[in-house]
């Protein structure tokens, strides 16, 4: 740790007293929003049970279209939950300053996109009780799981990543707890006790700490890249027009990176107002948001350009239509969505003002998310509703189930990370202290300019 300045114990309070606040009794605000977020998730738990009830024809599959909306929402919140410590990891190992502020939503919005992800393989199933036949047991047991099948795979890559993102989360949540302990009295000074593990901010602990930190951020960076290539193999395996690419790996990951950049400013922009932390989220963060998302949106825009290179440049008929169709077809509509928002608006991060702007690129970043939604449909959904043969071409449309399900799905993520803001300290208290005493950060100053 840096030699602290005389000035900087006061700072060091503030610092405290502002992000220790945001764990107050919450305020009517918060009740009303928390309210109408826990209204959409009962509509959307009363969708799940209908569909139980009465059966998966409600979900509006139209063969050969059996991988719908809610194969587009694990895909989704897949990306989601695959960017959040990848952006923390990757920005921690580059010493990148202004991370402080966001890496722990990022890292909250991992574990939460997960636990919504994982969700799906389960509806899809329509039977939920049977969800274990997702479980690769051993074939001793006799239960001869398919090892062959995305559902196989997808669970490895799930658990593996959930349990590491896990992990990072709560290391870096240790010296915070301690902080947090601190201040508190009764039932929860022994709660943040318990999780604190015993922290008491000596130096030995300190040199422990950032050493299991870095080596963290470097195991999750390479994981992270692998992980989503296997949700990408899930697609590029098959010999469906449109999926069976080369490119879909680091397709999916720019991809990824990209939608969770704009959902972490999608979160953190609110948060910020709510909860009056303008001295740590401001204008130089979003800022740098939106020059990461304008890098990636370059490489998807790419991404989406070479697709159509290769399906002409392959001489291939079949996959040339298939694309065609996706842009000229019944699905023209959602592509056309799927353009506009991923390579047309982000194109406005060019101007400074925009990048500068708070609520013009939370605007922004809210139909980054639309778009990437809207690409995942029309990937899954475009490809199998124009396959090889023409007799099994269909039109697939969205039921009211499907869609309170996934209503349901983004109020299960929102509810979570609303009561992780009122729990935990959603901005690292020891990462601010620490660019405050190597003089980086100063209430109401950018951390690029040194003081």
């Amino acid at each position: 740790m840096a030699t602290v300045a005389p000035a900087a114990g006061s700072i060091f309070a503030k610092v405290d007293r502002d992000i220790v606040r945001t764990l107050w009794a919450p305020g009517w605000r918060y009740r009303l929003v928390m309210a109408g977020v826990l209204a959409t998730l009962g509509f959307g738990i009363f969708c799940w049970i209908y569909q139980i009830k009465v059966g998966l024809g409600v979900a509006g599959y139209a063969p050969a279209v059996m991988w719908a909306v809610y194969i587009t929402n694990f895909v989704f919140w897949v990306g989601i939950a695959h960017s959040g410590t990848l952006i923390s990891a990757i920005l921690y190992l580059f010493r990148s300053g202004w991370r402080t502020t966001i890496n722990r939503s990022a890292e909250a919005m991992t574990i939460f996109a997960v636990m919504t992800a994982g969700l799906f393989p389960i509806i899809h199933l329509g039977r939920p009780w049977y969800f274990f036949y997702l479980i690769p047991y051993p074939n001793e047991r006799t239960i001869w799981p398919n090892f062959k099948s995305p559902l196989i795979w997808d669970f490895f890559a799930i658990g593996t990543y959930f349990t590491i993102s896990l992990i990072f989360w709560f290391t870096g949540l240790v010296p915070d707890l301690a902080t947090i302990r601190d201040r508190a009295t009764g039932i929860k000074k022994k709660i943040y006790g318990l999780l604190s593990l015993g922290w008491q901010g000596t130096v030995t602990e300190w040199r422990n700490y950032r050493k299991a930190y870095l080596y963290m951020a470097a195991i999750a960076t390479p994981l992270v890249l692998s992980v989503h290539s296997v949700v990408s193999w899930d697609f590029a395996m098959a010999i469906v027009p449109g999926w069976h690419s080369t490119i879909f790996a680091p397709y999916f990951v720019a991809g990824a990176i990209f939608s969770g950049i704009a959902m972490v400013m999608t979160l953190v922009i609110p948060m910020r107002f709510a909860f009056g932390l303008d001295d740590y989220i401001n204008e130089y963060h979003v800022e740098n948001m939106a020059k990461v998302l304008l890098l990636t949106c370059w490489i998807v825009t790419y991404a989406y350009i070479f697709e159509y290179f290769m399906a002409w440049y392959s001489g291939d008929p079949i996959e040339w239509a298939s694309f065609v169709w996706r842009a000229t077809g019944d699905y023209k509509i959602p592509f056309a969505i799927m353009m506009l928002c991923n390579s047309v608006i982000p194109q406005l991060c060019w101007s400074k003002r925009v990048r500068r702007s708070i609520w013009g690129m939370f605007v922004i970043s809210l139909f980054v998310n639309l778009g990437m939604w809207y690409e995942r449909f029309v990937i899954i959904v475009g490809s199998l509703a124009h396959e090889f043969v023409p007799s099994s071409w269909a039109y697939y449309k969205p039921t009211w189930v499907e869609l309170g399900i996934t209503a349901g799905a983004f109020a299960w993520f929102i509810m979570w990370f609303m009561l992780f803001a009122k729990t935990l300290p959603a901005v690292s208290i020891a990462e601010i202290k620490e660019a405050a005493a190597e003089g980086y950060w100063r209430p109401g100053r950018a951390p690029e300019e040194k003081v």
